[in-house]
C-alpha cells in the first residue's frame, strides 16, 4: 500500500506530484518509482499511477486493478499524448471516463464537467510552483511520463495499430472498424492475480453505527467508521480465541491466508488486531486468519480445495465427510456440575447429562484453542438462535472446516448486515476442535471424543468428532436450560401452520418423521426440529433444517429433495463418480446420511418462523414391537403419559453404533438434549395445552401386523392421510374405540388409511403373539416410568396421580 504524506517544503513539492482528492490538496506519494496522483473518477477516489509506454505516450492505471480510461472527447485510442506547444486539458465527465484533448495553448487545467473546486485548486497549484510532475514534463513538450524513462518492469511492449497512432485531433470512429479490435482499449489487467481481483466485485462498505452520546462525542451524529468496527469485530473473535492460562488471544487478520496477492492493483484491505497482552506462546506471536460469516459460496471454495472428500453434486449440494463418526456420540457429552447446576440440572439415573468438573473443561477448552490458534485459518460465524426476537439467543461458532462453517450458516438464524454490525458479545461459544482429539487421561474422559458444555462460562467444546450435528444438538441442550428460566417451553418438535392458522406441533426423536411431516406442500412450515412455546406463540429455534435422506426420493418426499440444492450439505452420501449423481439409497457410509438446507429453501417455509398457539400437540413414536394403533386421541393425561415416557426406537445410524431399530425410551421425546428433570418440562407442557385449548394425539409411524422383521412399516400416505384428517379437525367428530391395556382411543374409519390396521390387532395374523407383545411393551412402559413417579409434577401432587393412572394397566 503507498503511504501519502503532506509536503513539508517546495523542494519535496516540486519533485514529487500533486495529490488531489474530490479536488483538495491531499499529499504526494510514489509507486514503484512513479509518480502517483489520487483522482475523483467518476464519483470515487482512486490511486492513478502514470506509466511510461514503449513509445513514450503515456498510460494510466489504477490501484483498484482497473486501468484509467483517458482519451481524446471523441472515440480514440486510450493514450495521451501532448499536443504541438506541450500543453494539455484534463477534465473528468460526470457520468463517464475521464476526457483528455490537447490545447493550442495556455496552462494545463483539471476541471470537473460539473463545475467543481478542482479548476481553482489546480490554478492556485500552478500559480504557487506546486505543479505535478506531469505539468511540468507537459510545459516543456514532453509526454506526461518522459519517454526516456525505461518501462516498468513486467509490463509487456503494446503492438502499435493504426488506432494507436491517429492523431488525439482526429477521433478514430467505431463505425469504421470492420473487425472487433481491442487495441485501442486500456488493459485491465497486466497478470492472473490481477484479472481474478477484478472478477470479484468488492461488497460495499458496511453502514456505520450511530454511536452512544458520550462527553468525548463531538456531536449527536457521531459514527463508528468501517475500520474501527472491524477492529472491535477482530478485537472480540480474538477474546474468544484467548488462552486462559496466558490470559491472551491471537494475533488476528481478516482474509484467506492462501490468496497471495502479486501486485499493489490486486491489493486487499486487511484488517488486523494486535493482542495487547504479551506472550511466550508461539501461537501468540503468529497470525490467525479469520475467515468470518463466510457466504455459501466461499465456503463451497474452501471445502473443495483444502477439504478431502468434499464434492459438487449434480444437484449443486456441497457432498461432505463427517469422517469416523457419523452420529452423535451421547456416552461422550458431558456437562460441568457447579453450584448452580448441581441443583438445577437432571443428574443420575435416566439423566443424559453426565457430569464433569471445572478444571477438566478448562483443560479441554485449553487444548481445542490451542489447536485452533495453530491454524492458518479459522472459521467464525456469529448468528442467532430462536426467531423470538424477544428471546434471541446470540451464538459464535468457531471452527477448522468450511463443512462445519457452512452446516452452521444453514441451522442457526442467519443475521442481516445491520443486525451483525450490533452483534456485539455472544451469548454462547462453540469451539469446534473436532478433528483434535481429547486427552484420554484426562479426567471424566472415556474415549478420544468429549463434547463439553459449561453453561457457566456459556461455552461448549468439541474434540475428537468432525459429527456436525454435535454442534446443533448442543446447542439445543443450551436452549433447554435458558429457555425455561424465561417461562418458555423448549421442545424437540416439528411445527407447520395451515392457511387458517391452525398450528401443530410434531414431537419425536430423530427418524421418527418430524421432518417428514411437518414438511407438508399444503401447510407453511415454521420448523422441523426445535421450537420454543412462549406466551407470544411458537417459534423456531433454527434457521434451517436437517433432514435424513436415507432412501429420499422426488416421489415420496418432494420438498426435501428439490431443497438440497446449491448452499446445502450432504452428509456421508455415495454419488456416482462421473455424474455427480447422489444415490440415496446406498448405506456404505452410514445410514445415517443427513441433508442440511436454510428453511428458505423450502416454498412454503413462513419467514419470520413464528406462529399462534398451537391447537394440535401431535407425539409421534417409531414402535419397533408393531402393538400401538397408527393414531390414538389422547386425554390430557395421557399426553403427559407420553411425553414423559417418550417411547420410540433408535432407527439405525441415528447414533453411533446403532445397527438395526431398539426399543428406547426418551424422556420428552429428547432426553439426549434436556438439561432439567423430565417432569419440569412436562408440567409447563400442560399449563399451555390447558391455557390455549390444544388436543394431544399419538401417532406410531413405525410398524405394523407384527414387530420389527416380521411386520412392515406404516406407509408413509397413510401417515399423510391420518395428520391431514387431524388438521382439518375430522378426527375431533368421528367414532372411536378403546383399547386394551394402554386405554388408547382409537377412530374406527380413517379416509385413505385400510381401516384394518387402525386396529392393531386385526393387523395381526398370531393373535397370541400380538397379546404376548402387548404385555411385554406394557412391562417396559411401567418399568420405565418408575423413575419418575417419585417426582411430584405442577404445583400439586394431584397431576401426577392422574399421569399414573393413565399408563397401561396390565
Amino acid at each position: 500500500m503507498m503511504k501519502v504524506s503532506k509536503p513539508s517544503d517546495a523542494t519535496e513539492r516540486q519533485r514529487m506530484p500533486a495529490v488531489l482528492i474530490n479536488g483538495e490538496l491531499a499529499g504526494v506519494g510514489e509507486v514503484g518509482g512513479c509518480p502517483a496522483i489520487f483522482h475523483d473518477h467518476v464519483g470515487c477516489c482512486s490511486l492513478v499511477t502514470t506509466l511510461a509506454s514503449v513509445d513514450g505516450l503515456a498510460e494510466f492505471s489504477s490501484s483498484s486493478g482497473d486501468l484509467a480510461e483517458f482519451r481524446p472527447l471523441g472515440d480514440g485510442p486510450a493514450k495521451v499524448r501532448a499536443s504541438s506547444d506541450g500543453l494539455a486539458r484534463v477534465r473528468t465527465s460526470s457520468c463517464g471516463p475521464m476526457k483528455v484533448r490537447a490545447l493550442s495553448g495556455g496552462p494545463t487545467k483539471l476541471r470537473a464537467s460539473s463545475g467543481g473546486s478542482a479548476k481553482e485548486d489546480l490554478k492556485r497549484m500552478a500559480t504557487d510552483g506546486q505543479a505535478s510532475n506531469m505539468d511540468n514534463n507537459l510545459a516543456n513538450g514532453s509526454s506526461v511520463a518522459a519517454s526516456a524513462q525505461p518501462p516498468r518492469r513486467g509490463v509487456l511492449p503494446r503492438i502499435q495499430t493504426r488506432i494507436t497512432t491517429m492523431a488525439a485531433s482526429k477521433p478514430y470512429k467505431a463505425e469504421n472498424n470492420i473487425c472487433h479490435d481491442d487495441s485501442s482499449r486500456p488493459v485491465k489487467a497486466q497478470t492472473i492475480d490481477e484479472l481474478h481481483s477484478l472478477q470479484k466485485k468488492r461488497s460495499a462498505p458496511s453502514t456505520p453505527i450511530k454511536q452512544e452520546v458520550t462527553a468525548q462525542s463531538p456531536t449527536a451524529f457521531s459514527t463508528i467508521s468501517e475500520e474501527e468496527r472491524q477492529r472491535l469485530q477482530l478485537q472480540s473473535i480474538s477474546a474468544s480465541l484467548a488462552s486462559l492460562t496466558r490470559e491472551s488471544g491471537p494475533k488476528v487478520v481478516k482474509g484467506d491466508p492462501k490468496r497471495k496477492l502479486e501486485t499493489p492493483k490486486a491489493h486487499e484491505q486487511h484488517h488486523q488486531y494486535f493482542t495487547p497482552n504479551i506472550s511466550t506462546s508461539d501461537s501468540a506471536l503468529k497470525f490467525t486468519h479469520i475467515l468470518y460469516n463466510l457466504s455459501p459460496a466461499e465456503l463451497y471454495e474452501q471445502a473443495i480445495k483444502y477439504e478431502h472428500g468434499s464434492f459438487i453434486t449434480s444437484s449443486g449440494a456441497l457432498a461432505t465427510l463427517s469422517g469416523a463418526k457419523t452420529g452423535r456420540s451421547p456416552r461422550d457429552k458431558r456437562v460441568v456440575i457447579d453450584e448452580n447446576t448441581t441443583d438445577e440440572l437432571w443428574w443420575g439415573k435416566g439423566s443424559p447429562n453426565i457430569e464433569m468438573d471445572e478444571h477438566t473443561f478448562l483443560v479441554n477448552r485449553e487444548r481445542a484453542v490451542d489447536y485452533l490458534n495453530s491454524l492458518d485459518k479459522v472459521f467464525v460465524n456469529d448468528q442467532f438462535l430462536n426467531w423470538d426476537s424477544e428471546n434471541q439467543i446470540k451464538v459464535r461458532i468457531v471452527s477448522a472446516r468450511a463443512y462445519h462453517s457452512l452446516f452452521m450458516h444453514n441451522m442457526c438464524i442467519r443475521p442481516t448486515p445491520e443486525e451483525l454490525e450490533n452483534f456485539g458479545t455472544p451469548d454462547f461459544t462453540i469451539y469446534n476442535a473436532g478433528q483434535f482429539p481429547c486427552n484420554r487421561y484426562t479426567h471424566y474422559m472415556t474415549s478420544s471424543t468429549s463434547i463439553d458444555i459449561n453453561l457457566a462460562r456459556k461455552e461448549m467444546v468439541i474434540l475428537g468428532t468432525q459429527y456436525a450435528g454435535e454442534m446443533k444438538k448442543g446447542l439445543f441442550s443450551v436452549m433447554h436450560y435458558l429457555m425455561p428460566k424465561r417461562g418458555i417451553l423448549s421442545l424437540h418438535s416439528g411445527c407447520n401452520m395451515g392457511k387458517d392458522g391452525d398450528v401443530a406441533l410434531f414431537f419425536g426423536l430423530s427418524g421418527t418423521g418430524k421432518t417428514t411431516l411437518s414438511t407438508d406442500h399444503n401447510r407453511l412450515l415454521i420448523g422441523d426440529d426445535e421450537h420454543c412455546w412462549s406466551d407470544n406463540g411458537v417459534s423456531n429455534i433454527e434457521g434451517g433444517c436437517y433432514a435424513k435422506c436415507i432412501d429420499l426420493s422426488h416421489e415420496k418426499e418432494p420438498d426435501i429433495f428439490n431443497a438440497i440444492k446449491f448452499g446445502a450439505v450432504l452428509e456421508n452420501v455415495v454419488f456416482d463418480e462421473h455424474t455427480r449423481e447422489v444415490d440415496y439409497s446406498d448405506k456404505s457410509v452410514t445410514e445415517n446420511t443427513r441433508a442440511s438446507y436454510p428453511i428458505e429453501y423450502i416454498p412454503n417455509a413462513k419467514i419470520p418462523c413464528v406462529g399462534p398457539h398451537p391447537k394440535n400437540v401431535i407425539l409421534l413414536a417409531c414402535d419397533a414391537f408393531g402393538v400401538l394403533p397408527p393414531v390414538s386421541k389422547l386425554t390430557m393425561a395421557q399426553t403427559m403419559y407420553h411425553f414423559i415416557t417418550g417411547y420410540t426406537a433408535l432407527v439405525a445410524g441415528t447414533e453411533d453404533g446403532i445397527k438395526e431399530p431398539q426399543a428406547t425410551f426418551s424422556a420428552c421425546f429428547g432426553a439426549a438434549f434436556i438439561m432439567l428433570h423430565p417432569t419440569k418440562y412436562a408440567a409447563m407442557l400442560a399449563e399451555k395445552m390447558k391455557k390455549y385449548g390444544a388436543t394431544g394425539w399419538l401417532v406410531n409411524t413405525g410398524w405394523c401386523g407384527g414387530r420389527y422383521g416380521v411386520g412392515s412399516r406404516i406407509k408413509l400416505p397413510y401417515t399423510r392421510n391420518i395428520i391431514n384428517a387431524i388438521h382439518s379437525g375430522v378426527l375431533l367428530n368421528t367414532e372411536y374405540t378403546k383399547t386394551e391395556v394402554f386405554g388408547l382411543e382409537i377412530p374406527t374409519v380413517v379416509e385413505g388409511v385400510p381401516s384394518e390396521i387402525l386396529n392393531p390387532m386385526n393387523a395381526w395374523e398370531n393373535k397370541k403373539v400380538y397379546k404376548e407383545t402387548l404385555l411385554k411393551l406394557a412391562g417396559l412402559f411401567k418399568q420405565n416410568f418408575e423413575v419418575f413417579s417419585k417426582y411430584k409434577i405442577g404445583s400439586d401432587n394431584k397431576l401426577t396421580e392422574e399421569i399414573l393412572a393413565a399408563g397401561p394397566n396390565i
